[in-house]
């Protein structure tokens, strides 16, 4: 891409990458105190602590470190704001944010997706289900999602997926109703080098 056509500059539909170029590895997370999903744009998993408290603050964080390490770009659910007076609500918080300050000490660059858009990117529409984004998922992108934490798994692959198209590496091709979920993402400031 040129300097004009880059995401950060507001171009919603990236240009294809060069034949033969590497993929850029793009991970997500949808952050959760009890299953805290991450995924690529090919796999997925789903963290389940068995502590609480720092014990699994310190987990979570340090397994999400080791899967982020080498990562080009990753992707984050942000904060879902009519939960905010649920049980766990400050210290989901404070999870988000020991993730998120990691990845900024380690200048890896992050996106972050409000819930909508994710799910907007699997299935077209902002408001679906938990259900409709792991079966848009498995159509779309291939990734079988089971077992517990499933939901969590789909959300985090459709996120890889919508930042791999922002840097130009679309999966596969989505209609215009799935990729307008770019639009509402808070991409990095920086677009990473692997963008095309």
């Amino acid at each position: 891409m040129t300097a004009t056509q880059t995401p950060a500059a507001g171009m919603s539909l990236p240009l294809p990458a060069a034949a033969g170029a590497t993929r850029p590895l793009v991970i997500a997370v949808d952050p959760s105190l009890t299953s805290l999903g991450i995924a690529g744009t090919d796999w997925a998993e789903a963290l389940r602590p068995r502590d609480t408290g720092h014990m699994r603050l310190s987990w979570l964080r340090a397994e999400v470190y080791d899967r982020t390490r080498a990562a080009d770009l990753v992707v984050i659910e942000g904060p879902a704001y009519r939960q905010q007076h649920q049980a766990g609500h400050h210290e989901a918080a404070g999870l988000w944010w020991m993730i998120v300050h990691d990845l900024w000490r380690r200048r890896i660059p992050y996106a972050v997706c409000p819930p909508q858009q994710r799910s907007m990117y699997a299935t077209g529409r902002g408001n679906a289900g938990k259900g409709e984004v792991r079966d848009g998922v498995r159509r779309l992108f291939g990734v079988e999602c089971d077992g517990p934490g499933r939901y969590d798994q789909a959300d985090a692959v459709a996120m890889a997926a919508l930042g791999a198209h922002w840097l130009g590496y679309p999966v596969t091709t989505v209609p215009a109703s799935h990729a307008r979920a770019l639009a509402g993402v808070a991409w990095p400031a920086q677009t990473p080098a692997v963008a095309r």
